[in-house]
């Protein structure tokens, strides 16, 4: 099933496009990368690049993509897709490709992606991408989207929002530890709260993004994307 987010950002639909667009600026808020390049070459309205994803410590996985945007289109809206590959074994993703959606309203711009991909190892890779992968990449595609949202909005950058979301999660397991020696009791209680009390607003969070398509209609790909070549 393709991967479907969405979040309403309130900012100049210009400024949306080049920390979107922009591969310098892209690898800053989006959690799936660790680097993203431009390549020369490749057809004209095209934009190849390579993109990396450190897995471990000194684990690093790393493909090549093929982009085209449309920044005129009826309405106002504006698209861009990608085609994405891995020649990489140790990668689960061997190619995929996607879009982006950015549709104005008058409470801000409806950012939206839908995405897919081929796994390869197999039915053991099918089993993984079900279960664990294919959840954990829809988790960081809506977490990096709030992440996006805070800087264009709020003026939070990237950096500083990761740290906000490392330092509130140390500060909810420092809450349940204290709670632990008082026993149940007081644990559980604590527990709850770590988990259902919401984040804070300076700290990205999943859950403030949409994950299915608003409405019964599926969001469909944009024509653009079926004239892409593939990487």
């Amino acid at each position: 099933m393709r991967l479907y987010v969405e979040a309403l950002i309130r900012v100049d639909p210009e400024l949306l496009w080049e920390r979107t667009q922009e591969p310098s600026l892209h690898q800053r808020w989006d959690l799936r990368f660790t680097e993203i390049g431009p390549l020369p070459g490749g057809p004209v309205g095209e934009q190849r690049f390579r993109y990396a994803t450190r897995v471990l410590p000194f684990v690093t996985v790393a493909g090549t993509g093929t982009s085209a945007g449309e920044r005129q289109r009826a309405g106002g809206e504006r698209v861009s897709a990608l085609r994405f590959a891995s020649p990489q074994r140790l990668s689960l993703l061997a190619e995929g490709s996607g879009y982006w959606r950015y549709v104005p309203t008058c409470d801000g711009v409806r950012f939206l992606t839908g995405y897919d991909y081929r796994t390869r190892w197999g039915r053991f890779g099918a089993l993984t991408d079900r279960l664990v992968f294919r959840p954990l990449m829809g988790w960081a595609t809506a977490w990096s989207f709030d992440r996006l949202r805070l800087w264009c909005e709020r003026g939070i950058s990237p950096a500083r929002s990761l740290a906000h979301a490392f330092a509130e999660v140390l500060v909810r397991v420092a809450v349940v530890g204290a709670a632990l020696p008082l026993g149940p009791a007081a644990a559980l209680p604590a527990a709850l709260a770590v988990l259902l009390l919401p984040p804070l607003p300076v700290t990205p969070a999943a859950r403030r993004c949409l994950r299915r398509p608003p409405g019964r209609t599926a969001d469909t790909a944009p024509s653009l994307l079926s004239r892409l070549e593939r990487p």
